[in-house]
């Protein structure tokens, strides 16, 4: 018998099942993050003394651009996701875009949603 070229529908359910977990996760984090750059619910520099007002407004626009920066980031991580849940679908998900063999399921449990093979992946560096 030849190598496998697909993983199985039973090993695809259980990595759908993995994802739907993460992109859970991942929209809370993000939804997280919004709240932090619109900061709903906070008391912002409102009742704060003026001497300090100037300080934490600094502190404030900084963590507002990293949280802009971390939700982008998450943003992305969700669409990866999405995209993986596609692949699953296809029937093509754990194949590697490069080299056409299935990726290790060690690499897809840490990185649901690779596209590259460990080897791949080196090789590009």
């Amino acid at each position: 018998m030849g190598e496998k070229t697909r993983y199985s529908d039973t090993e695809l359910e259980e990595f759908k099942t993995l994802i739907h977990d993460k992109l859970d996760q991942a929209k809370k984090d993000y939804d997280l993050l919004k709240s932090a750059i619109t900061q709903d619910g906070s008391n912002d520099t409102q009742d704060t003394s003026p001497t300090f007002k100037v300080l934490e407004e600094g502190a404030a626009t900084l963590s507002k651009e990293e949280a802009g920066k971390l939700a982008q980031r998450q943003q992305k991580f969700i669409q990866h996701l999405q995209a993986a849940l596609i692949r699953i679908e296809n029937k093509t998900y754990g194949v590697c875009r490069e080299t056409g063999k299935l990726i290790s399921k060690e690499r897809l449990r840490a990185v649901p949603h690779a596209t590259l093979s460990i080897e791949a992946k080196n090789a590009q560096k």
